[in-house]
């Protein structure tokens, strides 16, 4: 299992649980979008991208910059 973090900017957007999609997006480094938009994974080099493409949300944590997701992926 792996686990990655996503910045979300509005709450409710998903819940704990559920199943979720992320697409990828290449640029210099690797970053991932959980879809719809609902939120987006910090940059990665290229030995460190996400394989899998379906995730469970595991937590939702809120602090003052914002609401932080920790998703996790079979790897």
């Amino acid at each position: 299992m792996r686990q990655m973090e996503f910045k979300m900017e509005r709450q409710g957007l998903v819940q704990v649980g559920d199943k979720v999609e992320v697409v990828e997006r290449e640029g210099v480094n690797y970053s991932y979008i959980i879809e719809p938009a609902v939120a987006m994974s910090g940059c990665y080099k290229s030995r460190d991208r996400l394989k899998s493409r379906e995730g469970i949300i595991r937590d939702i944590r809120e602090n003052d910059r914002g609401f932080y997701i920790i998703a996790e992926f079979d790897e």
